[in-house]
């Protein structure tokens, strides 16, 4: 994406996220955060020395620049950033940067090749368009909280932006869909992208479910209603593993493993809901095989028998482990501010443009003078816009 320019006005999480995968292969990302406001991702979470450190992995590969939109001057500017670029990512309210001047209307007739992806709660039209929303919203109203938990406990929230973060893979390849649609017709276009959508897509068949047979999917714990075993188990020393058996072959060479191959004579066991309808029996026999082993001795044993298992690990554990190392999932990057920091690397490999993480998320405004001197301004109009507030 060398060559492609991107203006992120986004702020938590799914748009910069979004503007951050599209730097990850290339593309010019410039973060454009409120003078006297920097983006809440800043202070999010722990920080170092001061130094938010979620914005290092979320401001990385992006030029900083401090922009008051709303302000004559930063409107005027941001004119012209629009005119010279491929792609805006911005997360107002409905109806905001029309308030400013700064609207599909105005951008696309300083730049008629320009997207405009506008990532939002509940997207640009329909009666909640001008409510806040945020990621838990989606995860509450997809149908994503109300089937994860136990049966006999509440509808359970992801303790992490999973709304925000699959909303922000979502919007990264609607914006490539757009540039090439831009590639056949010489024009830009609008991405509406409404965070409570992709997260109902990644659910499943539920609506089908519903459509055709009236059912509704119950919260399950760890269990499925597919199949079974699936669940977590403990190990002789207090670790966790969990097992898959999605497939009839693999379900088979589980129950061999744990000494249990008369389950295999069952007509129930021949598919994976009937095997389900059993997850009582099938769990007992294979949690307490587990349960007297060490974890490494059930992941060698399992290995062995070609059967599905993983350790559940924390980052501890992701961190040492030789699978992440050899696919270089996480990175050292150097940072000015905090040395040497760790932090996930590009999301997929690609064997000719492979991507790449240039720098960390950089302090607020460091670019600001750079980027509007690569505009043609003068130091003396970049001086009176910041005495006017616009910087």
């Amino acid at each position: 994406m060398a060559g492609l320019r991107v203006l992120d006005l986004a702020t938590l999480f799914a748009g910069p996220l979004a503007a951050t995968l599209l730097g990850d292969y290339g593309a010019d990302v410039v973060k454009v955060e409120h003078p006297r406001r920097p983006d809440p991702s800043r202070g999010h979470g722990p920080s170092k020395d001061g130094i938010g450190l979620w914005w290092k992995l979320l401001g990385r590969n992006k030029r900083n620049i401090t922009l008051d939109l709303s302000s004559p001057g930063g409107r005027e500017v941001l004119l012209r950033l629009a005119a010279e670029a491929d792609v805006i990512v911005e997360n107002f309210r409905p109806g905001t940067l029309e308030k400013w001047g700064l609207g599909w209307d105005e951008l696309s007739a300083a730049n008629p090749r320009l997207v405009l992806a506008r990532v939002t709660g509940f997207g640009q039209r329909g009666p909640y368009a001008r409510r806040p929303g945020f990621g838990t919203l989606a995860e509450a109203m997809s149908g994503f909280a109300a089937v994860t938990g136990e049966p006999d406990g509440p509808p359970t929230l992801p303790p992490f932006g999973l709304a925000d973060s699959i909303a922000a893979l979502t919007t990264a390849y609607a914006v490539m869909a757009a540039l090439a649609g831009r590639e056949r017709t010489g024009r830009g276009q609008v991405v509406d992208m409404a965070i409570i959508e992709p997260l109902l897509t990644v659910l499943g068949p539920q609506p089908l479910w519903y459509d055709q047979l009236g059912y509704v999917q119950p919260r399950t714990g760890n269990r499925s209603t597919n199949n079974a075993p699936r669940n977590t188990y403990r190990t002789a020393d207090g670790r966790w593993v969990a097992v898959s058996t999605s497939a009839q072959s693999i379900a088979e060479r589980v129950l061999r493993l744990v000494g249990r191959p008369e389950f295999l004579d069952e007509p129930w066991f021949a598919t994976g809901a009937g095997r389900a309808r059993h997850a009582d029996e099938l769990d007992e026999a294979v949690g307490g095989w587990i349960a007297r082993h060490d974890r490494d001795e059930v992941v060698r044993a399992f290995e062995e028998a070609q059967a599905a298992v993983a350790p559940v690990y924390d980052i501890r554990d992701v961190l040492a482990d030789p699978q992440y190392r050899a696919l270089g999932s996480i990175t050292r990057v150097e940072d000015a501010e905090l040395g040497t920091l760790r932090m996930q690397n590009v999301p997929f490999r690609l064997s000719a443009t492979p991507g790449a993480i240039r720098w960390a998320g950089r302090p607020h405004g460091a670019d600001t003078d750079a980027v509007l001197s690569g505009l043609g301004l003068s130091r003396r109009e970049i001086a009176r816009l910041r005495e006017e507030g616009a910087l």
